[in-house]
């Protein structure tokens, strides 16, 4: 078993299934509903504990909400170090492709009120940061590179703590949209850049060598949430000390399951997928 520690963002999310999209100023009939976690780190460590792994979360939690969320962190070590926290997050799922619109607060109230413990960093065998929560991150970025762990970025878009915290990544795991090139992210000093583009295959480049791994086809029900399994799966396959391709195959193949699966049963179903049931 490793551990993951994950920091970033929580949030308390609204899940409704439609036929279609709506347009402006319709009101539609959900197909389903349901409330979960979400958070690009929170959704990670629920996949490292699906996966049969420790997961140790350093988020914000609050007063309002959080309570809300950390009955549904099930399994879960979270620890809350700030204020506005967690956003509740409106997802709309469409049925037919599982393409889902997300409308939240992100982490734009953020205040922190805790300093991450070295003990959590030097416990840990890889952190993962989702770039959220930036004071966390960097502190945490900081302590893991003094203690020799590793570092994984989940690169979703660009934030203003990346110009500092770059430069402590040891893999920067890229969505599509990310505006920086694999040279650019090199020459900022992350040895490891992987790049993934939904249903097409991941790249990736390391010291000169670079490769493509591609991404088994799935019935998608429900893609929210895709990424962050992706990431945690990763996180925990950097811990292992898996080889590069490997390391993407597994990858690929748990964030699968969150893509044919539904909000409500994503976690058991990987659970299931992990024994090989």
């Amino acid at each position: 078993m490793v551990t993951v520690l994950c920091v970033g963002l929580t949030t308390v999310d609204v899940s409704q299934v439609v036929a279609e999209f709506p347009a402006p100023g319709a009101k539609v009939r959900s197909l389903a509903v349901d409330l979960a976690p979400g958070g690009p780190a929170a959704n990670a460590a629920r996949a490292v504990v699906a996966l049969g792994h420790r997961a140790v979360l350093l988020t914000a939690l609050g007063d309002r909400f959080g309570p809300v969320a950390r009955e549904l962190l099930a399994g879960v070590e979270a620890h809350d170090l700030g204020v506005g926290g967690p956003p509740v997050s409106a997802v709309v799922v469409r049925e037919r492709d599982g393409e889902r619109t997300v409308v939240s607060r992100d982490a734009a109230d953020f205040t922190p009120t805790g300093e991450v413990d070295a003990r959590h960093v030097r416990a840990a065998d890889v952190l993962l940061l989702d770039g959220h929560l930036g004071p966390l991150a960097l502190a945490a970025a900081r302590l893991a590179r003094a203690a020799g762990v590793p570092v994984v970025l989940d690169a979703g878009s660009w934030k203003p703590v990346l110009d500092d915290l770059l430069p402590l990544v040891d893999v920067a795991a890229c969505a599509a949209g990310f505006p920086l090139s694999a040279p650019e992210l090199h020459a900022r000093g992350v040895p490891l850049v992987v790049r993934t583009a939904g249903p097409a295959p991941v790249t990736w480049s390391r010291r000169g060598v670079t490769g493509r791994v591609p991404v088994p086809a799935v019935a998608a029900r429900d893609t929210n949430g895709a990424g962050d399994v992706w990431h945690g799966a990763l996180a925990v396959a950097v811990a292992r000390g898996l080889r590069v391709a490997a390391a993407i195959r597994w990858a690929n193949a748990a964030a699968g399951v969150r893509v044919r699966n539904t909000a409500r049963d994503w976690v058991a179903e990987l659970a299931r997928w992990r024994e090989g049931g």
